[in-house]
């Protein structure tokens, strides 16, 4: 049986891989380093920082968020 195709935040990663040029880990520990911060500062530090679109700096940060069981 095939796997089953990535949902959410995570089918964001192979794009955002290759469109900024970085791993999606170094990303999440970029996102971890900034904590605590709330949900949107996390998203406008990826955008203005390092021209990152609103969808992925979203997702990345969800997903991130998700794991580490932070609330903002």
């Amino acid at each position: 049986m095939a796997d089953a195709p990535v949902k959410g935040p995570a089918s964001y990663f192979p794009a955002i891989e290759k469109k900024y040029g970085r791993p999606i880990e170094e990303w999440k520990q970029l996102v971890r380093d900034a904590l605590p911060a709330k949900h949107m500062e996390l998203v406008k530090l990826l955008k203005e920082e390092h021209g990152m679109g609103h969808g992925h700096a979203n997702a990345l940060v969800a997903h991130t968020l998700a794991e580490t069981g932070e609330r903002s």
